[in-house]
């Protein structure tokens, strides 16, 4: 399976960044070009902005100083906090190397997302996939979110450590993943499987998520090995997409080996 190659606005995106942390780890990690940073004048001092100053100069990279108006109107995301920066796009991740067990390094530990559309929630997500050491993300091009500023902003900079692939299919994808010995498990409230009882300790696994309200599509569940749900006690019934997948990432690598 090849990495998709559509346009620019259907790839994964984050040519604009915002927020201090953000912009931090996206110098910091030098995964891509960066044309320029801006920074707002009259900013007070803090230790995180002098950090991307000195990034910036370190990388050569040209440091803006516009009114505070200025940054506010070319801001995609809600409070910038001063900063933000213009790069290349970020790179996409090849699906088959995501999904390829290799000797001698952690099985594969995949997060796929099933048409989350909620910039908040895929930035949420992502954060949580990088601390809970998720070794990549598919995301499917169509009808779901991709990585906009508000999404990198939420992931505090996340992006910029995590690969993530763009697929065309995401049935198709899983079922590649099936074929290269990773088991699937989907999270869905109606799953009849506890996530709590699973075992998933040395196996390479993809953790499946469905979109916010609707949950699973049925081709995903169908190529889902397990369909697990979260237990619970409270009225609500389930949690949020952003609450699920941070207590299911967290679970499976409870199990894993540690590095």
């Amino acid at each position: 399976m090849s990495r998709g190659r559509g346009g620019p606005s259907r790839g994964l995106g984050g040519e604009q960044v915002e927020g201090r942390r953000a912009v931090r780890e996206l110098l910091a990690a030098g995964r891509r070009p960066v044309r320029d940073v801006w920074l707002a004048e009259g900013s007070d001092p803090s230790p995180i902005l002098a950090e991307v100053e000195d990034l910036a100069r370190a990388a050569r990279v040209p440091l803006r100083r516009v009114a505070r108006g200025r940054l506010a109107a070319e801001a995609s995301s809600e409070a910038p906090q001063g900063v933000l920066a213009h790069a290349e796009p970020l790179p996409e991740a090849d699906v088959d190397e995501l999904l390829r067990p290799r000797p001698g390094t952690a099985p594969p530990f995949v997060l796929a997302l099933d048409g989350v559309t909620d910039p908040q929630n895929l930035g949420a997500l992502v954060r949580s996939a990088e601390a809970a050491g998720v070794t990549g993300v598919l995301l499917p091009r169509h009808r779901a979110v991709h990585v906009t500023p508000t999404v990198a902003k939420a992931a505090a900079g996340a992006v910029e450590h995590v690969p993530m692939a763009i697929v065309a299919g995401l049935p198709a994808a899983l079922a590649a993943a099936g074929r290269a010995g990773l088991w699937v498990v989907g999270l869905d409230a109606g799953g009849p499987t506890s996530l709590f009882d699973l075992t998933l300790a040395t196996e390479p696994v993809v953790v499946v998520l469905g979109a916010e309200g609707s949950g699973l599509g049925r081709l995903v569940r169908e190529r889902c090995d397990v369909v697990a749900r979260i237990p619970s006690a409270g009225r609500l019934g389930s949690l949020n997409v952003a609450g699920a997948g941070v207590l299911a990432l967290f679970e499976v690598a409870r199990h894993r080996p540690a590095d």
